[in-house]
Protein backbone atom coordinates (compact mmCIF):
# COMPACT_ATOMS: atom_id res chain seq x y z
CA UNK A 1 0.00 0.00 0.00
CA UNK A 2 3.12 2.26 0.68
CA UNK A 3 4.43 1.43 -2.83
CA UNK A 4 1.21 2.66 -4.51
CA UNK A 5 0.76 6.15 -2.25
CA UNK A 6 4.42 6.56 -3.10
CA UNK A 7 3.36 5.72 -6.79
CA UNK A 8 1.05 8.29 -7.21
CA UNK A 9 2.46 10.79 -4.98
CA UNK A 10 5.77 10.97 -7.52
CA UNK A 11 2.99 10.64 -10.51
CA UNK A 12 1.40 13.61 -9.48
CA UNK A 13 4.37 15.54 -8.94
CA UNK A 14 6.12 14.85 -12.55
CA UNK A 15 2.95 15.58 -13.75
CA UNK A 16 2.85 19.48 -12.73
CA UNK A 17 0.53 21.13 -11.17
CA UNK A 18 -3.15 20.94 -12.07
CA UNK A 19 -4.77 24.25 -12.93
CA UNK A 20 -8.65 25.04 -11.92
CA UNK A 21 -11.06 25.03 -14.21
CA UNK A 22 -11.90 28.32 -16.04
CA UNK A 23 -13.65 30.15 -17.94
CA UNK A 24 -16.42 27.29 -18.30
CA UNK A 25 -20.19 27.88 -19.65
CA UNK A 26 -22.23 29.87 -16.70
CA UNK A 27 -19.52 30.88 -14.36
CA UNK A 28 -19.86 34.40 -13.30
CA UNK A 29 -17.28 36.71 -11.80
CA UNK A 30 -17.92 40.48 -10.71
CA UNK A 31 -15.21 43.30 -12.38
CA UNK A 32 -14.16 46.46 -11.00
CA UNK A 33 -12.29 48.60 -13.76
CA UNK A 34 -10.75 51.69 -13.39
CA UNK A 35 -8.21 54.08 -15.84
CA UNK A 36 -7.02 57.00 -17.90
CA UNK A 37 -9.68 58.55 -20.66
CA UNK A 38 -8.37 60.86 -24.03
CA UNK A 39 -4.63 60.98 -22.04
CA UNK A 40 -3.80 62.04 -18.75
CA UNK A 41 -1.73 64.69 -17.14
CA UNK A 42 -1.50 65.46 -13.76
CA UNK A 43 -0.95 69.25 -14.57
CA UNK A 44 -4.40 71.45 -14.31
CA UNK A 45 -5.10 71.73 -18.00
CA UNK A 46 -7.30 70.72 -20.21
CA UNK A 47 -7.48 67.10 -20.78
CA UNK A 48 -7.59 65.65 -17.40
CA UNK A 49 -10.15 62.31 -17.50
CA UNK A 50 -10.97 59.42 -15.50
CA UNK A 51 -12.90 56.78 -15.18
CA UNK A 52 -14.21 53.81 -13.25
CA UNK A 53 -16.65 50.85 -13.88
CA UNK A 54 -18.88 48.12 -12.10
CA UNK A 55 -19.59 44.98 -14.35
CA UNK A 56 -20.86 41.33 -14.16
CA UNK A 57 -19.22 38.49 -16.11
CA UNK A 58 -21.20 35.59 -17.44
CA UNK A 59 -19.21 32.77 -19.59
CA UNK A 60 -20.45 30.96 -22.57
CA UNK A 61 -18.97 28.32 -24.82
CA UNK A 62 -15.41 28.68 -25.83
CA UNK A 63 -14.17 30.80 -23.46
CA UNK A 64 -17.08 34.04 -24.58
CA UNK A 65 -18.31 36.24 -22.35
CA UNK A 66 -21.44 38.20 -21.68
CA UNK A 67 -20.58 41.69 -19.72
CA UNK A 68 -23.55 43.86 -18.13
CA UNK A 69 -22.17 46.84 -16.15
CA UNK A 70 -22.45 50.67 -14.87
CA UNK A 71 -19.27 53.14 -15.82
CA UNK A 72 -18.60 56.61 -14.32
CA UNK A 73 -16.31 58.56 -17.14
CA UNK A 74 -15.18 62.20 -15.98
CA UNK A 75 -13.24 64.88 -18.26
CA UNK A 76 -12.59 68.01 -17.23
CA UNK A 77 -11.88 71.22 -19.46
CA UNK A 78 -9.75 73.92 -18.34
CA UNK A 79 -11.71 77.79 -18.11
CA UNK A 80 -9.55 80.18 -17.39
CA UNK A 81 -7.73 79.12 -14.57
CA UNK A 82 -10.58 76.51 -13.17
CA UNK A 83 -11.62 72.92 -14.59
CA UNK A 84 -15.37 72.42 -15.86
CA UNK A 85 -15.86 68.49 -15.43
CA UNK A 86 -17.81 67.15 -18.19
CA UNK A 87 -19.42 63.50 -16.62
CA UNK A 88 -20.79 61.04 -18.23
CA UNK A 89 -22.87 57.83 -16.24
CA UNK A 90 -23.36 54.81 -18.46
CA UNK A 91 -24.78 51.19 -18.27
CA UNK A 92 -23.56 48.73 -21.27
CA UNK A 93 -24.14 45.04 -22.52
CA UNK A 94 -21.80 43.40 -24.32
CA UNK A 95 -20.07 40.29 -25.50
CA UNK A 96 -16.59 39.42 -25.27
CA UNK A 97 -14.73 36.96 -27.69
CA UNK A 98 -11.72 34.81 -26.38
CA UNK A 99 -9.25 34.92 -29.47
CA UNK A 100 -6.56 33.64 -28.02
CA UNK A 101 -5.22 31.69 -24.64
CA UNK A 102 -2.51 29.76 -23.20
CA UNK A 103 -1.97 26.47 -22.54
CA UNK A 104 -2.44 26.25 -18.55
CA UNK A 105 -5.84 28.58 -18.88
CA UNK A 106 -4.03 31.34 -17.12
CA UNK A 107 -3.97 34.08 -19.80
CA UNK A 108 -6.77 35.22 -21.78
CA UNK A 109 -7.14 37.77 -24.66
CA UNK A 110 -10.51 39.03 -25.84
CA UNK A 111 -12.22 41.57 -28.15
CA UNK A 112 -15.87 42.83 -27.64
CA UNK A 113 -18.15 45.13 -28.62
CA UNK A 114 -20.92 46.51 -26.19
CA UNK A 115 -24.08 48.87 -26.22
CA UNK A 116 -24.28 51.85 -24.22
CA UNK A 117 -26.42 54.32 -22.86
CA UNK A 118 -26.39 56.76 -20.78
CA UNK A 119 -26.52 60.41 -19.08
CA UNK A 120 -23.98 63.31 -19.69
CA UNK A 121 -23.88 66.18 -17.36
CA UNK A 122 -21.72 69.45 -17.95
CA UNK A 123 -21.00 71.03 -14.63
CA UNK A 124 -22.92 69.01 -12.55
CA UNK A 125 -26.10 71.18 -13.85
CA UNK A 126 -24.84 74.68 -13.39
CA UNK A 127 -25.01 76.68 -16.18
CA UNK A 128 -23.86 80.19 -14.69
CA UNK A 129 -19.96 79.86 -13.70
CA UNK A 130 -17.55 82.02 -11.13
CA UNK A 131 -17.21 84.90 -13.55
CA UNK A 132 -20.82 85.18 -14.75
CA UNK A 133 -20.62 83.02 -18.12
CA UNK A 134 -22.73 81.02 -19.29
CA UNK A 135 -22.32 77.54 -20.42
CA UNK A 136 -24.42 76.65 -23.44
CA UNK A 137 -24.40 73.07 -23.41
CA UNK A 138 -26.66 71.24 -22.15
CA UNK A 139 -27.04 68.19 -20.29
CA UNK A 140 -27.98 65.06 -22.44
CA UNK A 141 -29.36 61.34 -22.71
CA UNK A 142 -26.16 59.63 -24.46
CA UNK A 143 -26.51 55.95 -26.63
CA UNK A 144 -23.90 54.50 -28.78
CA UNK A 145 -21.51 51.32 -27.97
CA UNK A 146 -17.75 50.67 -27.61
CA UNK A 147 -15.55 48.22 -28.98
CA UNK A 148 -12.65 46.91 -26.54
CA UNK A 149 -9.56 44.52 -26.00
CA UNK A 150 -8.79 42.94 -23.18
CA UNK A 151 -6.04 41.36 -21.79
CA UNK A 152 -7.25 38.50 -18.31
CA UNK A 153 -4.70 36.95 -16.53
CA UNK A 154 -5.44 34.85 -13.29
CA UNK A 155 -3.82 35.37 -9.95
CA UNK A 156 -5.34 32.69 -8.28
CA UNK A 157 -8.72 30.80 -8.86
CA UNK A 158 -10.70 32.98 -7.88
CA UNK A 159 -9.08 36.32 -8.90
CA UNK A 160 -7.91 37.94 -12.20
CA UNK A 161 -6.15 41.21 -13.36
CA UNK A 162 -7.21 42.65 -15.92
CA UNK A 163 -6.03 45.19 -18.63
CA UNK A 164 -8.30 47.09 -21.07
CA UNK A 165 -8.41 49.21 -24.04
CA UNK A 166 -11.69 50.51 -25.59
CA UNK A 167 -12.88 52.77 -28.08
CA UNK A 168 -16.15 54.62 -26.95
CA UNK A 169 -18.63 56.97 -29.18
CA UNK A 170 -21.84 57.85 -27.83
CA UNK A 171 -24.37 60.31 -29.72
CA UNK A 172 -26.20 62.70 -27.95
CA UNK A 173 -23.37 64.43 -26.54
CA UNK A 174 -22.59 68.04 -27.72
CA UNK A 175 -18.92 67.83 -25.97
CA UNK A 176 -17.55 64.83 -27.74
CA UNK A 177 -18.30 62.08 -29.13
CA UNK A 178 -15.20 59.46 -28.75
CA UNK A 179 -13.44 58.52 -25.93
CA UNK A 180 -10.36 56.05 -25.94
CA UNK A 181 -10.16 54.73 -22.79
CA UNK A 182 -6.85 52.72 -21.12
CA UNK A 183 -7.60 51.20 -18.06
CA UNK A 184 -6.79 48.50 -15.54
CA UNK A 185 -9.15 46.27 -13.10
CA UNK A 186 -9.62 43.10 -11.15
CA UNK A 187 -11.96 40.78 -11.35
CA UNK A 188 -14.02 38.14 -8.45
CA UNK A 189 -15.06 34.76 -9.95
CA UNK A 190 -18.20 34.00 -7.37
CA UNK A 191 -19.07 31.09 -8.62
Amino acid sequence: MKRIILFITLSLALIGQAHAQRYLPGQKGIQVTGGFVDGFTLEKKDGQAFFGGLALSTYTKNGNRWIFGAEYMQKSHEYKDKLIPVSQITAEGGYYVNFLSDKSKTLFFSVGLSAMAGYETVNWGKELLFDGATITSEDNFLYGGAVSFEIETFLSDRFALLINARERILFGSEINKFHTQVGIGFKVIIN
